[in-house]
């Protein structure tokens, strides 16, 4: 049973009618998702490449009751609203594709979730996918393949950068999931590991982290305090970066010496972590454990 997304996953699209929302729908639905029922204001009755439209999320589950995730492809100004529209509908994992959603709508976003019970992916992130099952974001579909390595990662690029290596090398993956590059996300790496580590799928784990943060450090003591148990092999971006100097994310700010290159592959190596120098150097790692 994967992660997050299955064959079980059924979608509803908020701003479907959109560019973007309608682009990556049809690309999802070629890929097999499940979606049921996409949602735009004002635009109810519209179909999208054969999905019906509904004005509003609490429509779309009136006649789509199996519904249980929805993506968001809705401007920065209107995210939060269609994220709190979701939670309140009762939908349980909202992948929040948006950025430049502003810090503190976000924080009361992800707050209100947790509150409700509700899982949040992102915001500005490329979703979810469980290679073969179900695909509920942006990623290109040709990088994944089927198998038993989960990817965690903080940087779009990267995540299908190191899919395709594994899968070139025939080594599928279990779940793939981008957090999000923004200083304040949903679902961060230790919430997923915990979810990973009782994914009987799952054999082994890759994180790509980035400078900035304390999310790999977290990452590390959970590792170290044996609270996740299945082989890990890293990778942080941003080695090159000057102290002090602001990434291209927002996420990758560094403070007090917490964040820094050093202070994180230290921090995973401490706790047993293959880190690996390069990108490509992450799928030599990863069979190395799994021979």
């Amino acid at each position: 049973m994967a992660i997050l997304v299955d064959k079980n996953t059924r979608v509803i699209v908020q701003g479907i009618t959109g560019r973007e929302g309608s682009f990556h729908t049809k690309l999802m639905l070629e890929y097999g998702t499940k979606i049921v029922a996409g949602v735009t204001p004002g635009k109810g009755g519209a179909e999208v490449h054969g999905v019906p439209v509904y004005d509003t999320v609490e429509d779309a589950l009136a006649e789509h009751p199996e519904a249980n995730t929805s993506i968001v492809f809705v401007p920065a100004r209107f995210a939060p609203d269609a994220v709190y529209e979701a939670i309140d509908a009762g939908i349980r994992l909202v992948v929040v594709i948006t950025e430049h959603i502003p810090v503190h709508d976000t924080m009361r976003m992800v707050n209100y979730a947790r509150n409700k019970g509700t899982i949040i992916v992102g915001p500005n992130t490329p979703g979810v996918i469980s290679p073969g099952k179900s695909k509920v974001g942006i990623m290109p579909a040709e990088a994944f393949t089927p198998g038993p390595v989960a990817i965690i990662s903080r940087s779009g690029t990267l995540t299908y950068e190191v899919a395709a290596q594994l899968s070139k090398i025939g080594v599928g993956q279990s779940t793939v999931l981008g957090v999000g590059g923004d200083p304040i996300i949903g679902l961060d790496f230790t919430e997923a590991m915990k979810l990973l580590e009782k994914d009987d799928e799952t054999k082994l784990l890759v994180l790509i982290g980035e400078i900035g943060g304390d999310m790999e450090e977290r990452a590390a003591a959970m590792i170290e305090r044996g609270e996740f148990t299945k082989p890990v092999v890293a990778y942080i971006a941003g080695r090159t970066a000057p102290p002090g100097k602001r990434m291209g994310h927002a996420g990758a700010i560094i403070s007090m010496g917490m964040g820094d290159y050093r202070s994180k592959v230290e921090a995973l190596r401490r706790a047993g972590v293959d880190v690996a120098e390069t990108p490509f150097e992450v799928a030599k790692l990863v069979k190395k454990h799994l021979s």
